[in-house]
């Protein structure tokens, strides 16, 4: 998915947490060297995040990606201070949140902020339509106000019919998207995924990934989203962050992590993904240096590797590779193209 350049919707700074009792104070001890596993054994304290900084810009999906223990989930929820930050700031429409009272935090999470959990936290005593309501309900809209909104918001996640069923009548995709819907009725500027479809079997999982870029494509919410599947994260994302031991190991599009990962932790996880559904042009060609080439066949930099195979193996010629304002990037060969689908690339 690609989004044009627009503001910052969050920004995170520094963003340490450190599970104990003297955090700040082990916080002060630490050095460069420090590992979590050395901070574990020398103070019985858990550093889950460590100095993270990232911005997420208006209308992305920005997915988190690392192992079990990575520190991904306790980052996201250091986001909406469901867990406490022990150094850091995380500005929200340029407001710290870790900054807020109590009754600014409330409003914001109310407002502002929604969060879609892997166990979906249904009301099981209340029907489908009143669980998606329930955000509304809080704020203090009038029952048929709430009720007309989470009826749009069922129909949009592909649930129209079921609203007077409950939640344990529902398929557990069934439920993820009762969920969604419940997180998109308060009408969020941004949304946060802490593994929401993790629990679902492969196809339903498939599904609602696909229904949440069907979704995204219409409301354009500012979104993070956390996963241990990278599949799931190329997939997803428009920038991923791969983390490990609380750290941020890689940021960037997509595209680039699986071109050009910085080191073997993030390689390993790219050697399965196919490659051609996700390399383009752009990742593949050689830059321009100045030359033109009005004679060659040419290709929107954005060309799956996918199309470019049977292009490239058509003809002796290379390809120009095309930006979106006609500009030449570079050129692309038959050669540049097998040597991408065998995992080496010119960097």
């Amino acid at each position: 998915m690609d989004t044009a350049p627009s503001e910052v919707k969050i920004s995170c700074r520094g963003v340490w947490k450190i599970f104990g009792p003297q955090a700040a104070a082990v916080k002060a001890s630490l050095d460069a060297e420090s590992s979590r596993a050395q901070v574990l054994q020398d103070t019985s304290h858990v550093l889950a995040v460590r100095d993270v900084s990232f911005d997420v810009r208006q209308g992305e999906t920005f997915v988190v990606m690392g192992l079990s223990g990575s520190g991904k989930s306790t980052l996201v929820r250091c986001i909406s201070r469901l867990v406490e930050p022990t150094a850091g700031s995380v500005i929200v429409n340029g407001e710290d949140v870790v900054a807020m009272d109590d009754k600014r935090l409330i409003e914001l999470r109310r407002h502002n902020m929604s969060m879609v959990f892997q166990h979906f936290g249904l009301f099981p005593h209340r029907h489908v339509i009143d669980n998606i309501a329930y955000g509304l309900e809080v704020q203090g809209i009038a029952k048929a106000a709430r009720l007309e909104k989470a009826g749009e918001v069922l129909e949009m996640v592909g649930l129209a019919g079921w609203e007077r069923h409950y939640p344990h009548q529902l398929s557990g995709g069934m439920q993820q998207r009762v969920g969604l819907a419940r997180a998109l009725a308060v009408d969020p500027e941004i949304l946060l995924f802490d593994e929401p479809f993790s629990a679902l079997d492969p196809l339903i999982r498939r599904e609602m990934q696909d229904e949440l870029l069907r979704i995204q494509e219409v409301v354009r919410k500012t979104m993070i989203f956390i996963t241990h599947d990278f599949s799931e994260a190329i997939k997803m994302g428009d920038h991923i962050a791969i983390m490990k031991d609380g750290e941020f190991v890689q940021i960037d599009t997509p595209e680039e992590v699986v071109a050009h990962p910085v080191d073997d932790y993030v390689r390993d996880f790219t050697e399965d993904v196919p490659r051609y559904k996700v390399l383009t042009a752009r990742s593949v060609m050689t830059a321009a240096t100045g030359e033109t080439v009005n004679s060659l066949k040419s290709v929107p930099a954005d060309t799956l590797l996918d199309e470019l195979i049977p292009l490239t193996a058509a003809s002796d010629e290379p390809l120009a590779v095309i930006g979106p304002d006609g500009r030449l990037l570079g050129t692309i060969d038959r050669t540049a193209v097998m040597m991408a689908l065998g995992g080496s690339l010119r960097s």
